[in-house]
């Protein structure tokens, strides 16, 4: 496994994998990585013989108040983890490679972005959709992995990279959880022993609204007051949003006519975690 740190020696490697006739598969995260993470990297390496991944906790997409200072930080384990997992190549640049002095310019995806993360967070996206624009810039990779636990991201993603004429495959993949139903988060490390019990309401919320998707209901305002009562139930909880969006355009639904994304945002404690299904 080769490890680089500049644009350039990354953009290398993939060309050089490329010329030889080997597809590039390319899965960027904020490292702290775990077995969500892992399923991305198993997945590109199916789809491809050549996989890259990137470590790198991006600055632009926290807000102010966020946990930008405490996110976790694991380089020894994470390159332990992708050489494990075939990892071919890992790009790790500095603040200073990925926002040179002077830069000045942000990619901003419009309508998708507005609604549930987008409006709790306003700047969180146009710094995501700017940091995997210049990722896809340098690894140029053929096919890139996102997980399914962040929506709302991989939708931006796919609408930034057709927009963009980027000429990339985005595949989504399935949401990897803990074996009681908890979603794989970075984020979970945050969580008290009492937290991480009371962060299960989450998925007991979703599980709800699935069965009465399943049985008919088709009001999005009913099933939505199922699951802040079923997360509410537990103290220890603050519904940051419950909301029944189109899967495409991420806009609400009043009434669910055809598969539709039930989304979820809540504070365990201060660690805020998301997660989601689609209902039928």
């Amino acid at each position: 496994m080769k490890s680089f740190h500049t644009a350039s020696d990354m953009r290398s490697w993939s060309r050089q994998e490329k010329a030889a006739g080997r597809r590039v598969a390319f899965v960027p995260t904020m490292g702290a990585l775990h077995e969500g993470h892992l399923s991305l990297m198993r997945e590109g390496k199916r789809r491809a013989p050549s996989l890259a991944v990137s470590i790198y906790v991006n600055p632009t997409q926290f807000g102010p108040n966020e946990d930008f200072g405490k996110y976790p930080r694991e380089l020894k384990s994470d390159l332990t983890k992708c050489e494990s997992t075939g990892v071919d190549a890992v790009f790790l640049p500095t603040d200073g490679e990925m926002y040179p002095d002077g830069f000045q310019t942000f990619v901003t995806v419009e309508e998708v972005t507005k609604n549930l993360c987008g409006a709790s967070r306003p700047e969180h996206f146009r710094g995501v959709a700017t940091v995997v624009a210049k990722l896809f810039n340098i690894v140029e990779p053929d096919v890139a992995l996102f997980g399914e636990k962040d929506f709302q991201q991989l939708v931006v993603i796919r609408r930034m990279a057709q927009d963009l004429r980027i000429p990339v495959e985005i595949a989504g993949c399935p949401i990897v959880r803990e074996p009681d139903g908890l979603a794989m988060s970075s984020r979970n490390k945050y969580l008290s022993p009492a937290e991480r019990m009371s962060a299960l309401s989450l998925h007991c919320s979703l599980g709800a609204a699935v069965e009465m998707a399943k049985s008919g209901e088709s009001s999005a305002e009913r099933i939505i007051s199922k699951v802040r009562e079923t997360i509410e139930c537990d103290g220890g909880v603050r519904i940051d949003y419950a909301k029944i969006v189109d899967s495409e355009t991420m806009e609400d639904v009043v009434e669910i006519k055809r598969p539709a994304l039930l989304a979820l945002a809540a504070f365990v404690g201060r660690t805020r975690l998301i997660d989601n299904v689609l209902l039928p």
